[in-house]
């Protein structure tokens, strides 16, 4: 390769994982830098990090996946950074196809996992599925894995947006979208996934409401009207066929009829007003 990079591994209670895969990472590379950031675990992952001689960031408290990897991202040192995940589940002989695509001229490259197998369970997986069809529609590319935290990107270019992204664990569905947004090129990989060591921090009724919210967050980081305009037109079409059965039925407009006109109306000025300050909020970057 012709350009320097780092590898970010954030990690909370990972040591299991970190123990058998970092003795691979570091003697697959060597001379490069690898950054741990140690989310305020509670077992032996700093011990084992220093083990095995690689850099660590250790926060004095759990602060999230997303938090990790800013500081990650701050840390590294060099004009290409590597992330992937401390449970074990990413192969350390994929990073050479991700920094391929770095090489051939993208901005971000991303690990997409293939199929439901791939997933950690069918829940994630089926929910990954619906996630990938919705970005896929808002930006008008084919979207292959938006979850997938296994990337490469431009370390500049991934630092410009660092005050979108979230402490928690949606990082790479913002990263992808900001990307996509400011027309950086993303290109995707296939890879294939080992199967989790240890307990997913993941909780099945938490999460599952926080990734309805991604959904809605997905779209409105990209392009809001795309979202409002929809909800726009079915609060429309709710008042029109309200107002058209209260007209043939009592012959006359009804309150609630104008409630749901003047709705519809709000919902759409809503929309144009966050499509202003998304368009501006991505010129000033």
């Amino acid at each position: 390769m012709t350009f320097s990079f780092s590898i970010v591994i954030p990690a909370k209670n990972e040591s299991t994982a970190l123990k058998n895969f970092l003795p691979i990472l570091t003697k697959q590379y060597p001379d490069t830098e690898i950054i741990v950031i140690n989310d305020g675990s509670t077992d032996n992952t700093l011990e084992i990090c220093l083990e095995n001689k690689v850099k660590v960031i250790s926060h004095p408290y759990s602060k999230g996946n997303g938090a990790s990897i800013k500081t990650g991202a701050l840390a590294a040192k060099n004009e290409i950074i590597v992330f992937m995940d401390g449970d074990g589940q990413h192969n350390p002989k994929d990073i050479d196809s991700l920094l391929e695509g770095i090489k051939a001229g993208n901005d971000m490259v991303i690990g997409a996992r293939q199929g439901l197998q791939s997933q950690a369970s069918i829940f994630r997986g089926g929910a990954n599925t619906f996630y990938n069809k919705l970005a896929t529609l808002i930006v008008g590319h084919k979207v292959k894995d938006l979850t997938s935290g296994f990337r490469a990107v431009n370390a500049d270019k991934f630092r410009e947006f660092l005050h979108l992204y979230p402490n928690g664990f949606s990082y790479p569905t913002t990263s992808t979208m900001a990307f996509f947004r400011a027309g950086y090129s993303v290109k995707y990989v296939p890879i294939t996934v080992n199967k989790r060591i240890g307990d997913s921090h993941l909780h099945l009724v938490k999460d599952g409401v926080r990734f309805l919210l991604i959904i809605f967050k997905v779209g409105t980081l990209y392009s809001p009207l795309k979202v409002f305009l929809p909800i726009s037109l079915v609060f429309f079409g709710m008042a029109t066929m309200h107002y058209g059965h209260t007209y043939i039925d009592q012959g006359r407009f009804t309150n609630m009829s104008a409630l749901l006109y003047i709705t519809s109306v709000l919902i759409f000025m809503m929309g144009l007003i966050s499509e202003q300050i998304t368009s501006l909020m991505y010129s000033r970057n």
